[in-house]
C-alpha cells in the first residue's frame, strides 16, 4: 500500500563528527538542542504524513509512502548523533531539550 515509515522506526543516517571537532561545548549544546527542536518538529510531520496517506489509502488503495520529512529526519537523526559524539569527547554537559538519547 506504499505507507510512510513511523517516525520511531526511522533510524539517523550517518554523520560525521569532523564538523563538530573544534565547537566549544557551550555551542555543541546550543546545536543539539536547535537539533532536537527540527527533529520534534519532522516527528509531527511524518506522524501527518501517516494519517494522510492512511485515509488515501483507504479511498484509493494507495498511500503516498515516505516523503522529505523521513528523510530529514534521518539527517537530523544522524547531526544528533554526531554532535552527542563531539560532546562526549569533549566530556561536556547535556542539558535541555537534546540531551535525551532516543
Amino acid at each position: 500500500m506504499n505507507m510512510p515509515t513511523p517516525p520511531s522506526q526511522i533510524t539517523g543516517s550517518y554523520t560525521s563528527g569532523l564538523r563538530y571537532e573544534d565547537y566549544p561545548c557551550p555551542r555543541l549544546a546550543v546545536e543539539l538542542d536547535s537539533l532536537a527542536r527540527r527533529e520534534n518538529q519532522l516527528v509531527l510531520a511524518q506522524e501527518q504524513r501517516i494519517k494522510t496517506s492512511q485515509s488515501q489509502a483507504f479511498w484509493y488503495g494507495v498511500g503516498q509512502g515516505d516523503g522529505i520529512e523521513a528523510s530529514e529526519l534521518a539527517n537530523v537523526r544522524g547531526e544528533k548523533e554526531a554532535v552527542r559524539k563531539a560532546m562526549d569527547v569533549k566530556v561536556c554537559q547535556k542539558t535541555g531539550a537534546g540531551a535525551g538519547r532516543s
